[in-house]
């Protein structure tokens, strides 16, 4: 019997995924559970997201969704993962349980900055003692393989980097839910394809819990994951990537030719947004972390758009970037960083310049009096 799929330029072997499926599933019938609940003992005890000059909603929302999306995904790993004892594993979900703390009291005290980033860095080094690391660019301008000390750098820069991304995009109803469901099934993916299924359920299992805190979350928003889930969202996101480049430089077969650039297009619009609105701010002669409303969502959102028509056009932007990664995933790397850099900007541009560019139809298709 067959149970192959041919999918993207991907042959999908239907039995790779069953457990999965599983935890996909699980994760996601737990969370749907959870978040009612989570949801009332938010409202009893006022523990509310209040506006400020950060955010977008006028009126205060239920916080701290991400209690019940980190709940469901760690049910489905603990009845479908395959636990070892192993140093990894280990540092993994010990990392998970300190971010899911910090994001609750960060979601309750509003804890300073560079507190969050002591904290991240000391877990993103534990990952990379344990094992988990970048150590090479696989020809990426020139460089393959990477010096030690510049293993650890790199691989800590990378993961404290993605995890504040996505916790600064996630600004509008169902953002940072729908980015990262959409990344965490491509990460699953070809995990699978190329060969570590196991950690791949860590992706499935956390995609299935954001799919179900997304019909909490769509705008009109019952709640928002808050730091509780944004940090941990992007840490895992950040961790998965590091493995896929480190199984694909291993893989007898590779899937993908370069990986660097790839695993890039999987988180490029965080961080894409992240290091333009950092640059803008000290180019102004400001704080990379005052606040304002000048990441991409504000670019539309500012215009007057809704916070619905805001998410939905920026996740078609970021899937339109997966789909030009998976197509390009043989092309030269340089030239696959161009495009994508070329695609981001562009977007950036019409974004901003929505208003001029349709008063200007406006104009020319004017009849003349």
């Amino acid at each position: 019997m067959n149970d192959q799929i041919q999918l993207l330029q991907l042959n999908l072997h239907t039995s790779s995924y069953r457990f999965a499926l599983l935890c996909f599933i699980t994760a996601f019938i737990v969370t749907l559970l959870s978040i009612p609940p989570v949801i009332a003992f938010i409202r009893k005890f006022k523990l509310y997201d209040k506006p400020n000059a950060r955010k977008e909603h006028s009126s205060p929302i239920p916080t701290m969704g991400g209690i019940a999306v980190i709940a469901g995904m760690m049910a489905a790993l603990f009845l479908w993962f395959p636990f070892f004892n192993n140093i990894i594993q280990t540092t993994f979900f010990f990392s998970i349980a300190a971010l899911l703390v910090l994001g609750i009291f960060d979601d309750l005290k509003d804890i300073s900055a560079k507190y969050k980033f002591v904290i991240q860095t000391g877990l993103a080094s534990l990952v990379a003692l344990s094992g988990i690391r970048i150590t090479s660019l696989e020809g990426l301008f020139t460089i393959y393989e990477l010096p030690v000390s510049a293993q650890y750098s790199f691989t800590i820069l990378t993961l404290v980097g993605i995890t504040n991304a996505f916790n600064l995009i996630d600004g509008i109803d169902g953002l940072a839910g729908g980015l990262g469901f959409m990344s965490l099934i491509t990460l699953g993916i070809f995990l699978t394809v190329s060969g570590d299924a196991n950690t791949a359920l860590i992706a499935f299992a956390l995609a299935g819990a954001l799919l179900a805190f997304l019909y909490f979350n769509l705008n009109p928003a019952r709640i928002f994951m808050g730091d509780t889930g944004s940090l941990v969202l992007g840490f895992v996101i950040a961790i998965l990537c590091v493995r896929l480049m480190q199984v694909n430089l291993s893989a007898t077969n590779s899937v993908i030719a370069y990986s660097p650039v790839f695993v890039l297009s999987i988180v490029l619009i965080p961080v894409f947004d992240t290091l333009r609105v950092f640059g803008v701010r000290m180019w102004k002669g400001k704080s990379p972390f005052s606040p304002d409303k000048t990441h991409i969502h504000h670019l539309l959102t500012n215009q007057g758009f809704s916070h619905a028509f805001a998410a939905k056009v920026i996740s078609i932007l970021h899937a339109f970037i997966l789909l030009n990664a998976i197509w390009l995933k043989n092309t030269k790397q340089e030239l696959t960083l161009i495009i994508l850099f070329a695609l981001m900007v562009f977007s950036v541009y019409i974004f901003k310049n929505r208003t001029l560019i349709f008063r200007r139809k406006e104009y020319y298709s004017r009849k003349p009096e």
